[in-house]
């Protein structure tokens, strides 16, 4: 798959999670957060963390967790997880 077919699927991935009117566990929602940041940000520093609130540091332990990836690895995995969710 080519770098621009995947930007597109993951421009449509988007736009499918957009829409999504299900409530989705945590878990679930942690794992497509971390997916998009590493996709479109690229991997999470610790001088990136601003607040401290709970909610903040569950999202960012979860984007830290796969900070590995590459920005097209980190794509192919969100699409796949919307993939999963939405057929």
């Amino acid at each position: 798959m080519s770098a621009k077919d995947i930007d597109i699927e993951f421009e449509e991935a988007f736009e499918r999670a957009s829409n999504m009117t299900e409530a989705l566990p945590q878990d679930v929602m942690l794992r497509i957060y971390a997916y998009y940041k590493q996709a479109t940000v690229g991997t999470m520093h610790a001088n990136r963390m601003g607040s401290v609130d709970l909610r903040d540091a569950f999202k960012t332990n979860a984007w830290m967790q796969i900070s590995h990836l590459s920005s097209d690895e980190a794509k192919r995995f969100y699409i796949e997880t919307i993939n999963s969710l939405t057929k």
